[in-house]
């Protein structure tokens, strides 16, 4: 195992250096952030508890370092999960010693060695504690099981991780407290609202998922139930009668509002916006060369009318001055958090908060009805033509601030690079948290293997939608069959009146390509051109990026003629 903890190692140092035995699992679920801010926030929330919740963050760290090892024989077997340990790990395995609860406890403090429980498994994980980057924060997580939090991250179970964890076994659990552990665990989402079956999730736990790609044209206005869903964390359970959305920080008076109170102190405002997940057709990224990170198509963007109170009217409510010295940043914190009480957060600059024509707001509403459960119930932040992480849903607290939020995803990831830099190279302070997104586009019917069948003169009808970030308008689509050597002008089937820089909304346009006699199979592409002539690359190849965000080349579909 020696070999294998340099390669954890330099995984965690360049990703989450926060996480310990849940970082095995890295690729699409929450990414947990604990600093020394965080560590702080809230009483009651002892030590081991969050380092425990350290234990268990998710997305699949195993397939990021089999990435990076790829081409090493020798290092990619010692990550290969045999068969019989995929099967053993944490069951009741015959021949090695059996200990009690509080014998594992008992290495809650002492220094020399570092237990922990899984199932019906004790492991030692003392050696990789020297590798971890947070020094003896670990040791915090000692004497405890890892059933509880490893609950939140259900893509934990994957065989390579477990193999790795199986590694560490030094005995068995006593049969009859492997029964008592488990037997108060409540699984965090299992109050999770209803979803459509039309949605593709990406992940389950926590829930992300897409509608079908061709059903994003068929309407100007996405309905609620099939607009995409992006969670980090497990959906609140909010009670609306009880609900207060505190606001605090720099030159402003500490306040509490309810919802009731943003109801009928500020007026209503409307807007039709749509938002993007930063990861939007990062499947397409990844044919290049993997990537980290949940796998979307191009389906992860929505349209919709949001309605709510304007951010602006809250704080100068607040007693918040336009131009107040110091203020650089609103942070928002969200109600959804994980076992460590740490909340999701983000934040934007005050630029855009404070600008009374940029539309942020605090949406109570989406397509005149509240807000769904997994869109933010009771009120979530709209900040429109900004990346869709910066508009945190569930939200309990601002905090007028002279720094951008602290949290992991503020910091530590949504962020871009140059195609040359790797998880060993990367550095997260080096590049700015993104906020307004480029612009983008995509072709949803047909969609990619489709048997097409064209119109009696020859034409293939092609559908899709276009975005610019910054609430730029889209003035032109171009689209192609045959690889750039002619284009053709869509035209809008789909778009708002509102002026730039201030249209929120997408833009959905049709084309009709004129297919050369006897051809069987067609490649289309499409590129979008907005106000300010900004424009699509060419290839995923030169803006390719380790994270998969900001994924807006050409999108390109390959499908069959029906003759």
């Amino acid at each position: 195992m020696a070999n294998v903890y340099p390669i954890i190692r330099r995984c965690l140092l360049h990703q989450r250096p926060q996480t310990v035995l849940g970082v095995w699992s890295y690729g699409s679920s929450r990414e947990f952030k604990h600093d020394s801010n965080q560590q702080d926030r809230g009483s009651g929330h002892n030590r081991r508890y969050l380092t425990y919740a350290a234990l268990v963050t998710g997305t699949t760290l195993a397939s990021l370092c089999i990435y990076y090892y790829a081409g090493d024989r020798k290092k990619r077997a010692l990550l290969a999960a045999s068969p019989t340990s995929m099967v053993q790990t944490g069951q009741l395995k015959e021949g090695l010693p059996i200990y009690t609860l509080a014998e594992v406890a008992e290495h809650a403090t002492k220094p020399d060695r570092i237990w922990v429980t899984y199932g019906h498994g004790v492991y030692d994980i003392t050696e990789f504690v020297d590798q971890h980057p947070g020094g003896d924060k670990i040791l915090m997580a000692a004497g405890g099981s890892l059933e509880p939090f490893w609950l939140l991250y259900a893509v934990h179970k994957n065989p390579t991780v477990l193999a790795m964890l199986e590694q560490w076994r030094i005995g068995n659990l006593k049969e009859e407290e492997v029964s008592h552990l488990l037997s108060n665990m409540e699984d965090p989402y299992s109050q999770e609202p209803r979803r459509h079956p039309a949605l593709k999730p990406a992940s389950v736990k926590p829930y992300n998922a897409e509608p079908p790609l061709e059903l994003l044209t068929e309407s100007f206005i996405t309905p609620s139930d099939l607009f995409y869903v992006r969670n980090h964390l497990p959906v609140p359970e909010v009670d609306p009668d009880t609900y207060n959305l505190e606001i605090e920080g720099i030159g402003v008076k500490s306040i509490s509002l309810s919802l009731h109170d943003l109801k009928t102190k500020f007026p209503k405002h409307t807007l039709t916006a749509a938002v993007q997940c930063a990861g939007n057709r990062r499947s397409e990224m990844s044919k290049v060369k993997s990537v980290k990170g949940l796998s979307w198509g191009p389906a992860a963007i929505g349209n919709a009318t949001w309605s709510g109170v304007r951010l602006y009217d809250v704080l100068k409510a607040a007693g918040l001055e336009d131009d107040h010295p110091g203020v650089e940043h609103i942070q928002f914190e969200g109600l959804d958090t994980d076992a460590a009480n740490v909340p999701y957060g983000a934040s934007i600059p005050i630029e855009k908060a404070m600008d009374p024509k940029g539309d942020v707001i605090l949406a109570y509403e989406m397509n005149g009805e509240p807000l769904p459960k997994d869109h933010g119930f009771p009120i979530r932040v709209i900040a429109p033509g900004v990346v869709g992480a910066r508009s945190v849903k569930w939200l309990g607290r601002i905090l007028v601030s002279e720094e951008e939020s602290t949290s992991h995803w503020q910091r530590n990831d949504y962020k871009g690079f140059s195609p040359s830099v790797d998880w060993d190279t990367v550095d997260f302070t080096k590049s700015p948290a993104i906020q307004e997104l480029p612009i983008t586009s995509a072709i949803c019917d047909p969609v990619q293997g489709d048997n097409v069948t064209l119109t009696p003169d020859g034409k293939m009808v092609v559908r899709g939608y276009a975005w610019s970030g910054a609430g730029q308008k889209i003035v032109r689509v171009d689209v192609t069959a045959d690889r750039g050597e002619t284009w053709h002008v869509a035209y809008f089937t789909g778009q708002d009146k509102t002026k730039p820089p201030h249209h929120w909304a997408w833009t959905l346009w049709k084309a009709e390509i004129p297919i050369p006699a006897g051809q069987k199979q067609v490649e289309l592409w499409c590129k979008a051109v907005d106000s300010c002539y900004n424009t699509q690359p060419e290839k995923f190849d030169n803006i390719w990026n380790l994270r998969g965000v900001l994924n807006t080349a050409y999108h390109r579909v390959r499908v069959n003629i029906k003759t």
